[in-house]
């Protein structure tokens, strides 16, 4: 931060313009506070969180090392949340949604005590208020056009909801031009670089944290596979890159983690990669897992049944005589899952590469639901893309919703267009004509 202070002027240009800009504080009456001498000093250090391992474990592992006591309580909480994890994975789409809803509000929580535990010495108004509210505002903004897309029919059944979802982004919009203005007024003179400096903080964290969690949503409309193996991946990545730098890690990986190993995070790598096929094979034979999640106006429930698409089912291919001949050596079977097994290797190495230090201490061993969730979301974008690039298609669906939304002279201007297409294509006869 000195730094951008001081850049594109000399030392002795900066002397001369603190002289200055010192006697003209003088002039008007203000002396410099604390705080900006603090600001000036540097920027101070960030609390270390507590030790919050129970107490039960506490003495229940007094007799072990350090490291062995680590171990155990990583691994019998690592169990418990996995537990947890088959629990809201039974209980259906909508828990699911709540539970992403919920880690977001906790993962944003974590990060921004981390700027307001840095500079809330320096009593600035209204800094949590303000993140508090943009979140409000922007999950707003992107759950709002969930409903909108995947619960079309209940919105056009309810009155107040379709009156909502037609001027939801204006809404939106206005909702965060309230918060922007809110910020103006609560700047405060002499900390202005520090007050845009903690509201580039927020959006970032914004960026970070709902947007993603946001896709993860979306992953689990695409079908429950889309979201059950990208997380599986990286809990699979997390247990195994432990355990093998745990028993074989000799090399530091990188300075900012140094616990992390080389050892341990090609071990995770390759593990995560056999796991991600394993367990993408077992789940493309159901059809709960691989269709997409869809909202039965009907029953108002959601459903999961469709044709399973080519995707997911075992697809034989023709290799190059060099590789044929290799195959044929090694007794290796052809049949494979296309694409999808690409996407896991990808999303192993991702999962592999991200490091991070605690951002907290709420599970005990494990750092802060940030640390446990960190590379999920960056998991869920590069699904969200994959989905987008390589697999999503027209939704005829989502087509016939809309077209039913419209005036019937619209409808009937778009059946005679689509007749006619049909007709100039030779699948429907020339001389039908509309009753």
């Amino acid at each position: 931060m000195t730094e951008l202070r001081h850049r594109g002027t000399t030392e002795s240009d900066l002397h001369s313009e603190d002289k200055r800009s010192d006697r003209e504080s003088r002039a008007d009456g203000e002396v410099p506070s604390d705080s900006e001498t603090k600001l000036d000093s540097g920027v101070p250090d960030v609390p270390v969180p507590p030790d919050d391992t129970p107490e039960v474990l506490n003495k229940a592992l007094s007799g072990l090392s350090s490291r062995w006591k680590n171990w155990w309580v990583r691994g019998i909480l690592t169990l418990a949340m996995i537990f947890f994890f088959f629990i809201i994975i039974y209980l259906g789409p909508m828990v699911l949604m709540m539970i992403v809803l919920c880690v977001q509000i906790k993962c944003f929580h974590e990060i921004i005590t981390i700027g307001y535990s840095v500079y809330h010495s320096y009593h600035l108004p209204w800094f949590r208020t303000l993140s508090w509210y943009f979140l409000l505002c922007v999950n707003y903004f992107f759950y709002g056009e969930t409903v909108t897309d995947y619960f079309f029919t209940l919105v056009q059944r309810e009155e107040p909801l379709r009156i909502l979802s037609k001027y939801h982004r204006f809404i939106s919009f206005a909702l965060y031009l309230t918060g922007f203005c809110m910020f103006v007024l609560s700047l405060v003179k002499k900390h202005y670089r520090l007050q845009f400096y903690m509201f580039g903080w927020t959006h970032v964290t914004l960026l970070i944290i709902v947007t993603q969690s946001h896709l993860i949503i979306h992953n689990l409309f695409e079908g429950m596979i889309w979201f059950i193996v990208p997380i599986s991946c990286v809990i699979c990545n997390d247990i195994m890159a432990y355990m093998f730098g745990f028993f074989f890690g000799r090399t530091p990986l990188i300075k900012l983690s140094p616990k992390k190993t080389w050892e341990g995070f090609i071990g995770g790598f390759f593990a995560t990669v056999v796991f991600g096929i394993l367990l993408s094979y077992v789940m493309a034979g159901y059809r709960c897992f691989v269709c997409p999640v869809e909202f039965n106006s009907d029953s108002n429930s959601f459903t999961v049944d469709c044709e399973p698409s080519e995707l997911f089912q075992l697809q034989d291919y023709s290799l190059p005589a060099a590789l044929e001949s290799l195959t044929v050596l090694l007794q290796m079977e052809e049949d494979h899952f296309p694409l999808l097994t690409g996407a896991l290797a990808c999303g192993a190495f991702l999962s592999t590469a991200l490091f991070f230090q605690d951002f907290a201490n709420t599970i005990p061993g494990h750092g802060g639901i940030m640390d446990r969730f960190d590379c999920q979301y960056l998991m869920a974008t590069f699904v969200n893309v994959y989905i987008a690039s390589f697999i999503r298609g027209p939704n005829p669906t989502k087509v016939i919703q809309q077209l039913m939304a419209l005036r019937l002279d619209q409808q009937l201007h778009i059946f005679n267009s689509l007749k006619a297409h049909l007709t100039e294509k030779g699948l429907l006869p020339a001389n039908e004509e509309v009753a």
